[in-house]
């Protein structure tokens, strides 16, 4: 082989090489850009599912708008009845029914025994007796009590409000939501919703024409637990 074919095939051999090198260059960056554009998607889907997880845990997020939910300021009522027990176990045992003077109660005589342990959501087949559930105020819960006649859509969000605002930094374990017994009293026309606390020296109730979580968070820390004529019981 001459020189000059010598040349011209070691030319020939360098010019595949460069392009060898140009398709492996592309394809790399190919790879490259494609892995990129994967780690965006994922980032993007983390940062959602994320974003979905804390909105779900954030009582505030739940029904409407404190405004929207059309509520009366909070009233402070007498209290009396600290540990005044009736019905079973006591001196007054024939009593079964107390008749209190606010709808939804915020204080009075109650049964002997608390609803201990507690469940956050409590429908009309299952609802403890509203002498019970004051026994469970004078203790520090907040009884959110709703109108048997709510959507199916306000009680889904009541569910969700029940369990949220058991969590520490709402209300923790003392929240009960449970169904008024219209046949004890009715509330004011066009509301669904009372929240009711009693407090150690004065019982407090928030009525509402609709479900805000808002108000529930606002409501339980205006009036906590310890705000109570027995907040160490169960």
């Amino acid at each position: 082989m001459g020189k000059k074919e010598a040349a011209d095939r070691k030319a020939r051999l360098e010019q595949i090489r460069r392009e060898q090198q140009a398709v492996e260059r592309r394809r790399t960056l190919l790879v490259l850009g494609t892995a990129g554009v994967l780690v965006l998607v994922l980032v993007g889907a983390v940062f959602v599912v994320i974003r979905n997880q804390i909105a779900a845990s954030d009582i505030t997020k739940v029904g409407l708008t404190a405004a929207a939910a059309n509520c009366s300021a909070p009233t402070s009522d007498p209290t009396s009845g600290s540990g005044n027990h009736v019905g079973v176990g006591t001196n007054q045992p024939n009593v079964t029914s107390v008749k209190y003077s606010t709808v939804p109660p915020t204080s009075g005589e109650h049964f002997a025994s608390p609803e201990v342990p507690a469940r956050a959501f409590y429908d009309t087949t299952d609802r403890p007796a509203v002498e019970t559930l004051v026994h469970n105020q004078e203790h520090g819960y907040t009884v959110l009590w709703y109108d048997p006649s709510v959507t199916a859509a306000q009680k889904a969000e009541l569910e969700k409000i029940a369990t949220l605002a058991r969590k520490p930094k709402v209300a923790g374990d003392k929240f009960i939501v449970a169904p008024l017994d219209t046949t004890r009293g009715s509330l004011p026309d066009g509301k669904k919703i009372a929240l009711a606390h009693w407090g150690a020296k004065q019982g407090h109730r928030q009525i509402c024409a609709g479900v805000s979580g808002t108000v529930v968070q606002d409501f339980v820390k205006k009036y906590p637990s310890t705000d109570a004529p027995e907040p160490n019981g169960q």
